[in-house]
């Protein structure tokens, strides 16, 4: 029965989960393939617990015969692994070396109904991989030189490059960067621009403490570097006959936002759309003067600043006045979700909904409690 069998995946799924499992699949696989060792950055220990949550949710899905977004997931992988330098030797040794792990993790329970899901499984996660590769032929990523790099607050940053060539992607969507302070440590950022035909690109990022790759960016950055982007994923967007937008954003969840409001601005008729940009403390609003510009200029946009704390920490005297301009919306206290849900259930709008993982789920459950439905809420993925 293979992928039809959902008791035999079920148990395929507790041994994918269980302790040690992934650590010995990468060790396996890397014993037989050394070369596969040099994709990956000195510590797995997040590449470990990204790879074991996929394949999770991956058999969740297979569990319950859903297969279309899957398949377009691991699609997806295959593509984007380009950038690693992944080759059909690599798959090769991949999927023996997951089998094998899978098959000695299941030994007490190996029958012919098991071992006939545990392969099916792996050739359909390698098989499609693999093939979404081979069939991609454009280059894996597009380099670039960063030109201009702005501390607008004490712990954000904007980052402006210079592409070697355009980097096609819709507004809304995130690319992998990797950064010459980090080789082999692929983040994802967000384009705060739609993409462009000279090959200009810029990005806002935030230094989070105790991180590795961020506070590098922030603290080290300087024009000529050269960074590596590879090719988006995400699917945020506004559909311009689907009625008003609500936007939400959170810190630097703002650049995703600012390039669909910035591609908006290429149209005469838009929807009316209102943006609530929301920070700790007024100083952390970095980017109102553009935001204003903008909606001084296009009336279908209003701006709802938004801060915890109503006054500035010492430490930010320096920082760019945050009062609005004769005739905008004044600034608001509290936390994001009470500010928006106080306007009410913004049930008739499409929302979308861009910043921490923290801030999205509390704002996502705000706005559905109060009676916006969940399916017309929009944001990246949480993990």
């Amino acid at each position: 029965m293979g992928l039809d069998d959902r008791d035999a995946l079920q148990t395929l799924r507790a041994a994918v989960g269980a302790d040690g499992v992934i650590g010995r699949f990468y060790a396996r696989w890397f014993a037989t393939d050394m070369s596969a060792r040099d994709l990956f950055p000195p510590d797995l220990t997040r590449q470990r617990a990204a790879f074991a949550e996929a394949l999770d949710w991956l058999l969740a899905e297979m569990i319950a015969q859903r297969a279309e977004e899957p398949v377009a997931f691991m699609a997806q992988l295959g593509r984007d692994h380009r950038k690693y330098g992944v080759t059909s030797a690599h798959y090769d040794a991949l999927h023996q070396a997951l089998l094998s792990t899978l098959r000695d993790q299941l030994a007490d329970s190996w029958d012919a109904r098991i071992a006939e899901a545990t392969s099916d499984f792996v050739q359909l996660v390698v098989g499609v991989m693999r093939g979404a590769a081979n069939a991609e032929q454009g280059p894996p990523y597009v380099d670039g030189t960063v030109i201009e790099h702005i501390r607008a607050t004490r712990d954000v940053s904007v980052i402006r490059l210079q592409l070697d060539r355009q980097l096609p992607y819709h507004p809304g969507q995130y690319v992998t960067v990797q950064v010459p302070q980090w080789p082999r440590r692929w983040r994802y950022l967000s384009p705060s621009i739609p993409s462009d035909s000279s090959g200009a690109i810029e990005f806002h990022i935030r230094s989070v403490s105790g991180g590795m790759v961020s506070p590098a960016i922030v603290g080290e950055t300087r024009p000529g570097d050269r960074w590596r982007l590879s090719n988006p994923h995400g699917g945020l967007h506004i559909d311009r006959t689907d009625g008003d937008v609500l936007l939400v954003a959170g810190g630097t969840g703002l650049a995703p936002l600012r390039a669909l409001i910035s591609d908006l601005c290429l149209y005469a008729d838009n929807p009316r759309v209102h943006l609530f940009f929301g920070g700790r403390y007024p100083c952390d609003l970095y980017d109102l003067p553009t935001l204003w510009e903008i909606a001084s200029m296009n009336p279908w946009l209003s701006v709802t600043p938004v801060s915890e704390y109503a006054t500035d920490p010492p430490w930010a005297v320096e920082y760019p006045d945050h009062r609005p301009p004769r005739g905008l919306h004044v600034r608001q206290t509290g936390r994001l979700p009470d500010v928006v849900t106080g306007y009410g259930s913004w049930g008739d709008r499409q929302i979308l909904i861009c910043g921490s993982p923290d801030m999205v789920t509390a704002t996502k459950a705000a706005l559905i409690a109060k009676g916006a439905p969940p399916e017309r809420i929009q944001h990246d993925p949480l993990a």
